[in-house]
């Protein structure tokens, strides 16, 4: 049989559900990671972007030879820039000017228009969410709205959730995931939990995040900071509002470092901050019911090729105070 011939619109989703075999076989249960890094983009944010764009163009939001505007970390952009440029349309992107320099790089390698803004909290205009509404407002051009547009969760309730359902064949006991937009989150633990009511669903975040304290004490308090990209908020987003969410930890960078070389070094999954984050959390779980054999999900959300220049550069991690570290796989120990 010939192969499928398709377009990349057509290649988001569908990706493969891993066993992380050397922290599975020390815990006794299984740890499964989503290898959302193999979505076109290199990035979950392949399905927002698609989900966005297509109830943008239902709703008739976005016109052939239209403009998309976005503020992201990266990914999200990444997923816009490809699938919108694909369709034809212009996007422009505004960015916090303290990420990974290899998404600046991609970006514009693929014709996005990028537009570094400084890091300032929420409140500040100049906050990279505030700059991209506020083009939207002076040009018309459609703003995807990560963070508020239901869109975004609603494609991962009908693909992301559904293709882990049936990879598991229905056999789902926790889900691990931390939260940037609140979209995959939100769609995936809908989904699991109205086909298993018993699954637990577990909030990971960073330091300098306020959603942990907000699960646990319902109020947004942070303490520190995280050089993960893309996760971790200090405010309530729609996507987020309607998570189902069981519990939070909390997982610091050394913490996180320690999984993220573990994961290269080992089951040879070299991936980014936000998936060391959920894998550290994952296996964290695992080891609090060694040996019960329970299936734990949760999200490689990209590549850790993205992070090269910071997590794989010994001079960045010096200048954080942060070290490579083997993983205690056994024992208390981290």
């Amino acid at each position: 049989m010939a192969p499928r011939i398709g377009r990349l619109w057509d290649a988001v989703g569908n990706t493969p559900l891993l066993r992380i075999g050397s922290l599975s076989d020390a815990t006794g249960c299984d740890i499964l990671g989503k290898a959302e890094f193999m979505n076109p983009g290199g990035s979950i944010k392949d399905r927002a972007a698609k989900g966005m764009i297509r109830r943008a163009e239902q709703d008739g939001l976005l016109k052939p030879g239209g403009t998309i505007v976005e503020g992201t970390a990266g990914n999200t952009g990444i997923g816009l820039g490809l699938l919108g440029r694909e369709r034809g349309y212009r996007v422009v992107v505004t960015m916090p000017d303290n990420q990974a320099r290899e998404k600046y790089e991609l970006l514009e390698a693929m014709g996005v228009e990028v537009r570094k803004v400084p890091v300032v909290p929420f409140a500040n205009p100049n906050h990279f969410f505030h700059q991209a509404r506020l083009l939207s407002e002076q040009h018309g051009w459609f703003w995807a709205n990560q963070f508020e547009n239901p869109a975004n969760g609603d494609f991962h309730f009908e693909t992301t959730g559904p293709e882990i359902w049936e990879q598991c064949e229905g056999r789902v006991d926790v889900l691990v995931a931390s939260v940037g937009s609140g979209g995959s989150l939100s769609g995936v633990s809908r989904y699991l939990k109205e086909r298993n009511p018993a699954l637990r669903v577990v909030l990971v975040d960073p330091l300098g995040s306020g959603l942990y304290c907000y699960v646990r004490e319902g109020k947004l308090e942070s303490t520190g900071g995280s050089i993960t990209e893309g996760i971790g908020i200090m405010r309530i987003t729609e996507n987020f509002r309607r998570a189902r969410v069981d519990e939070a930890v909390r997982v610091d960078d050394q913490a996180m470092l320690e999984m993220l070389y573990h994961l290269a070094r080992q089951d040879a999954l070299v991936v980014g901050t936000s998936a060391a984050l959920n894998v550290r959390a994952a296996w964290e779980v695992a080891r609090q019911h060694a040996g019960e054999g329970l299936r734990i999900v949760t999200l490689l959300c990209d590549h850790g090729s993205r992070y090269a220049s910071k997590v794989f550069n010994p001079e960045f991690l010096a200048t954080k105070q942060l070290e490579v570290r083997p993983l205690r796989l056994t024992g208390q120990g981290g």
